[in-house]
């Protein structure tokens, strides 16, 4: 099941970046700006270029690369020599600390104007939990034996 799981999160990863994370206003009176993964990153290169591409680099690409790989993985295509290269590569991952990040952010608050939670802080939160799930079971299955005749063995649930 984890394999099936897996393929979902590579569409799931790019909605949840378009998706509305926030929607925050310094007044009441005033309408509230939705803020997603990718309107950040936007605001984040307009201010600190350098700061902006390792946030993309492990925010982004990390998480997907490592998703692709265990797909791959999980459908044979890659050796599971290079489950190790993966579970670097997923440490290397940020996506699961600016979540957290983001979590302590809105639970501070700011004191002056307001902050509403989105849609897709849920759907993003469900992605990198189901993201950290996947990558535990194929750590899991690597040890399992696989029978030669039974080609979704070993990688199925």
């Amino acid at each position: 099941m984890h394999r099936y799981v897996n393929l979902a999160l590579l569409v799931l990863y790019p909605v949840a970046w378009f998706a509305p994370l926030l929607r925050a206003g310094l007044l009441p009176l005033f309408g509230l700006s939705e803020i997603s993964v990718l309107t950040g990153l936007q605001s984040l290169w307009a201010s600190d270029i350098f700061l902006a591409l390792v946030v993309t680099l492990f925010a982004l690409f990390a998480p997907y690369l490592k998703t692709i790989g265990l797909a791959l993985l999980h459908w044979r295509m890659l050796s599971p020599r290079l489950l190790p290269v993966l579970s670097v590569l997923g440490k290397l991952a940020m996506a699961d600390i600016f979540l957290i990040a983001l979590y302590i952010t809105i639970a501070k608050g700011i004191g002056v104007g307001r902050i509403e939670v989105a849609w897709g802080l849920y759907l993003f939160t469900a992605c990198i939990l189901a993201s950290i799930w996947v990558s535990w079971k194929s750590e899991r299955r690597k040890t399992a034996p696989v029978e030669a005749n039974d080609p979704g063995a070993g990688s199925e649930a």
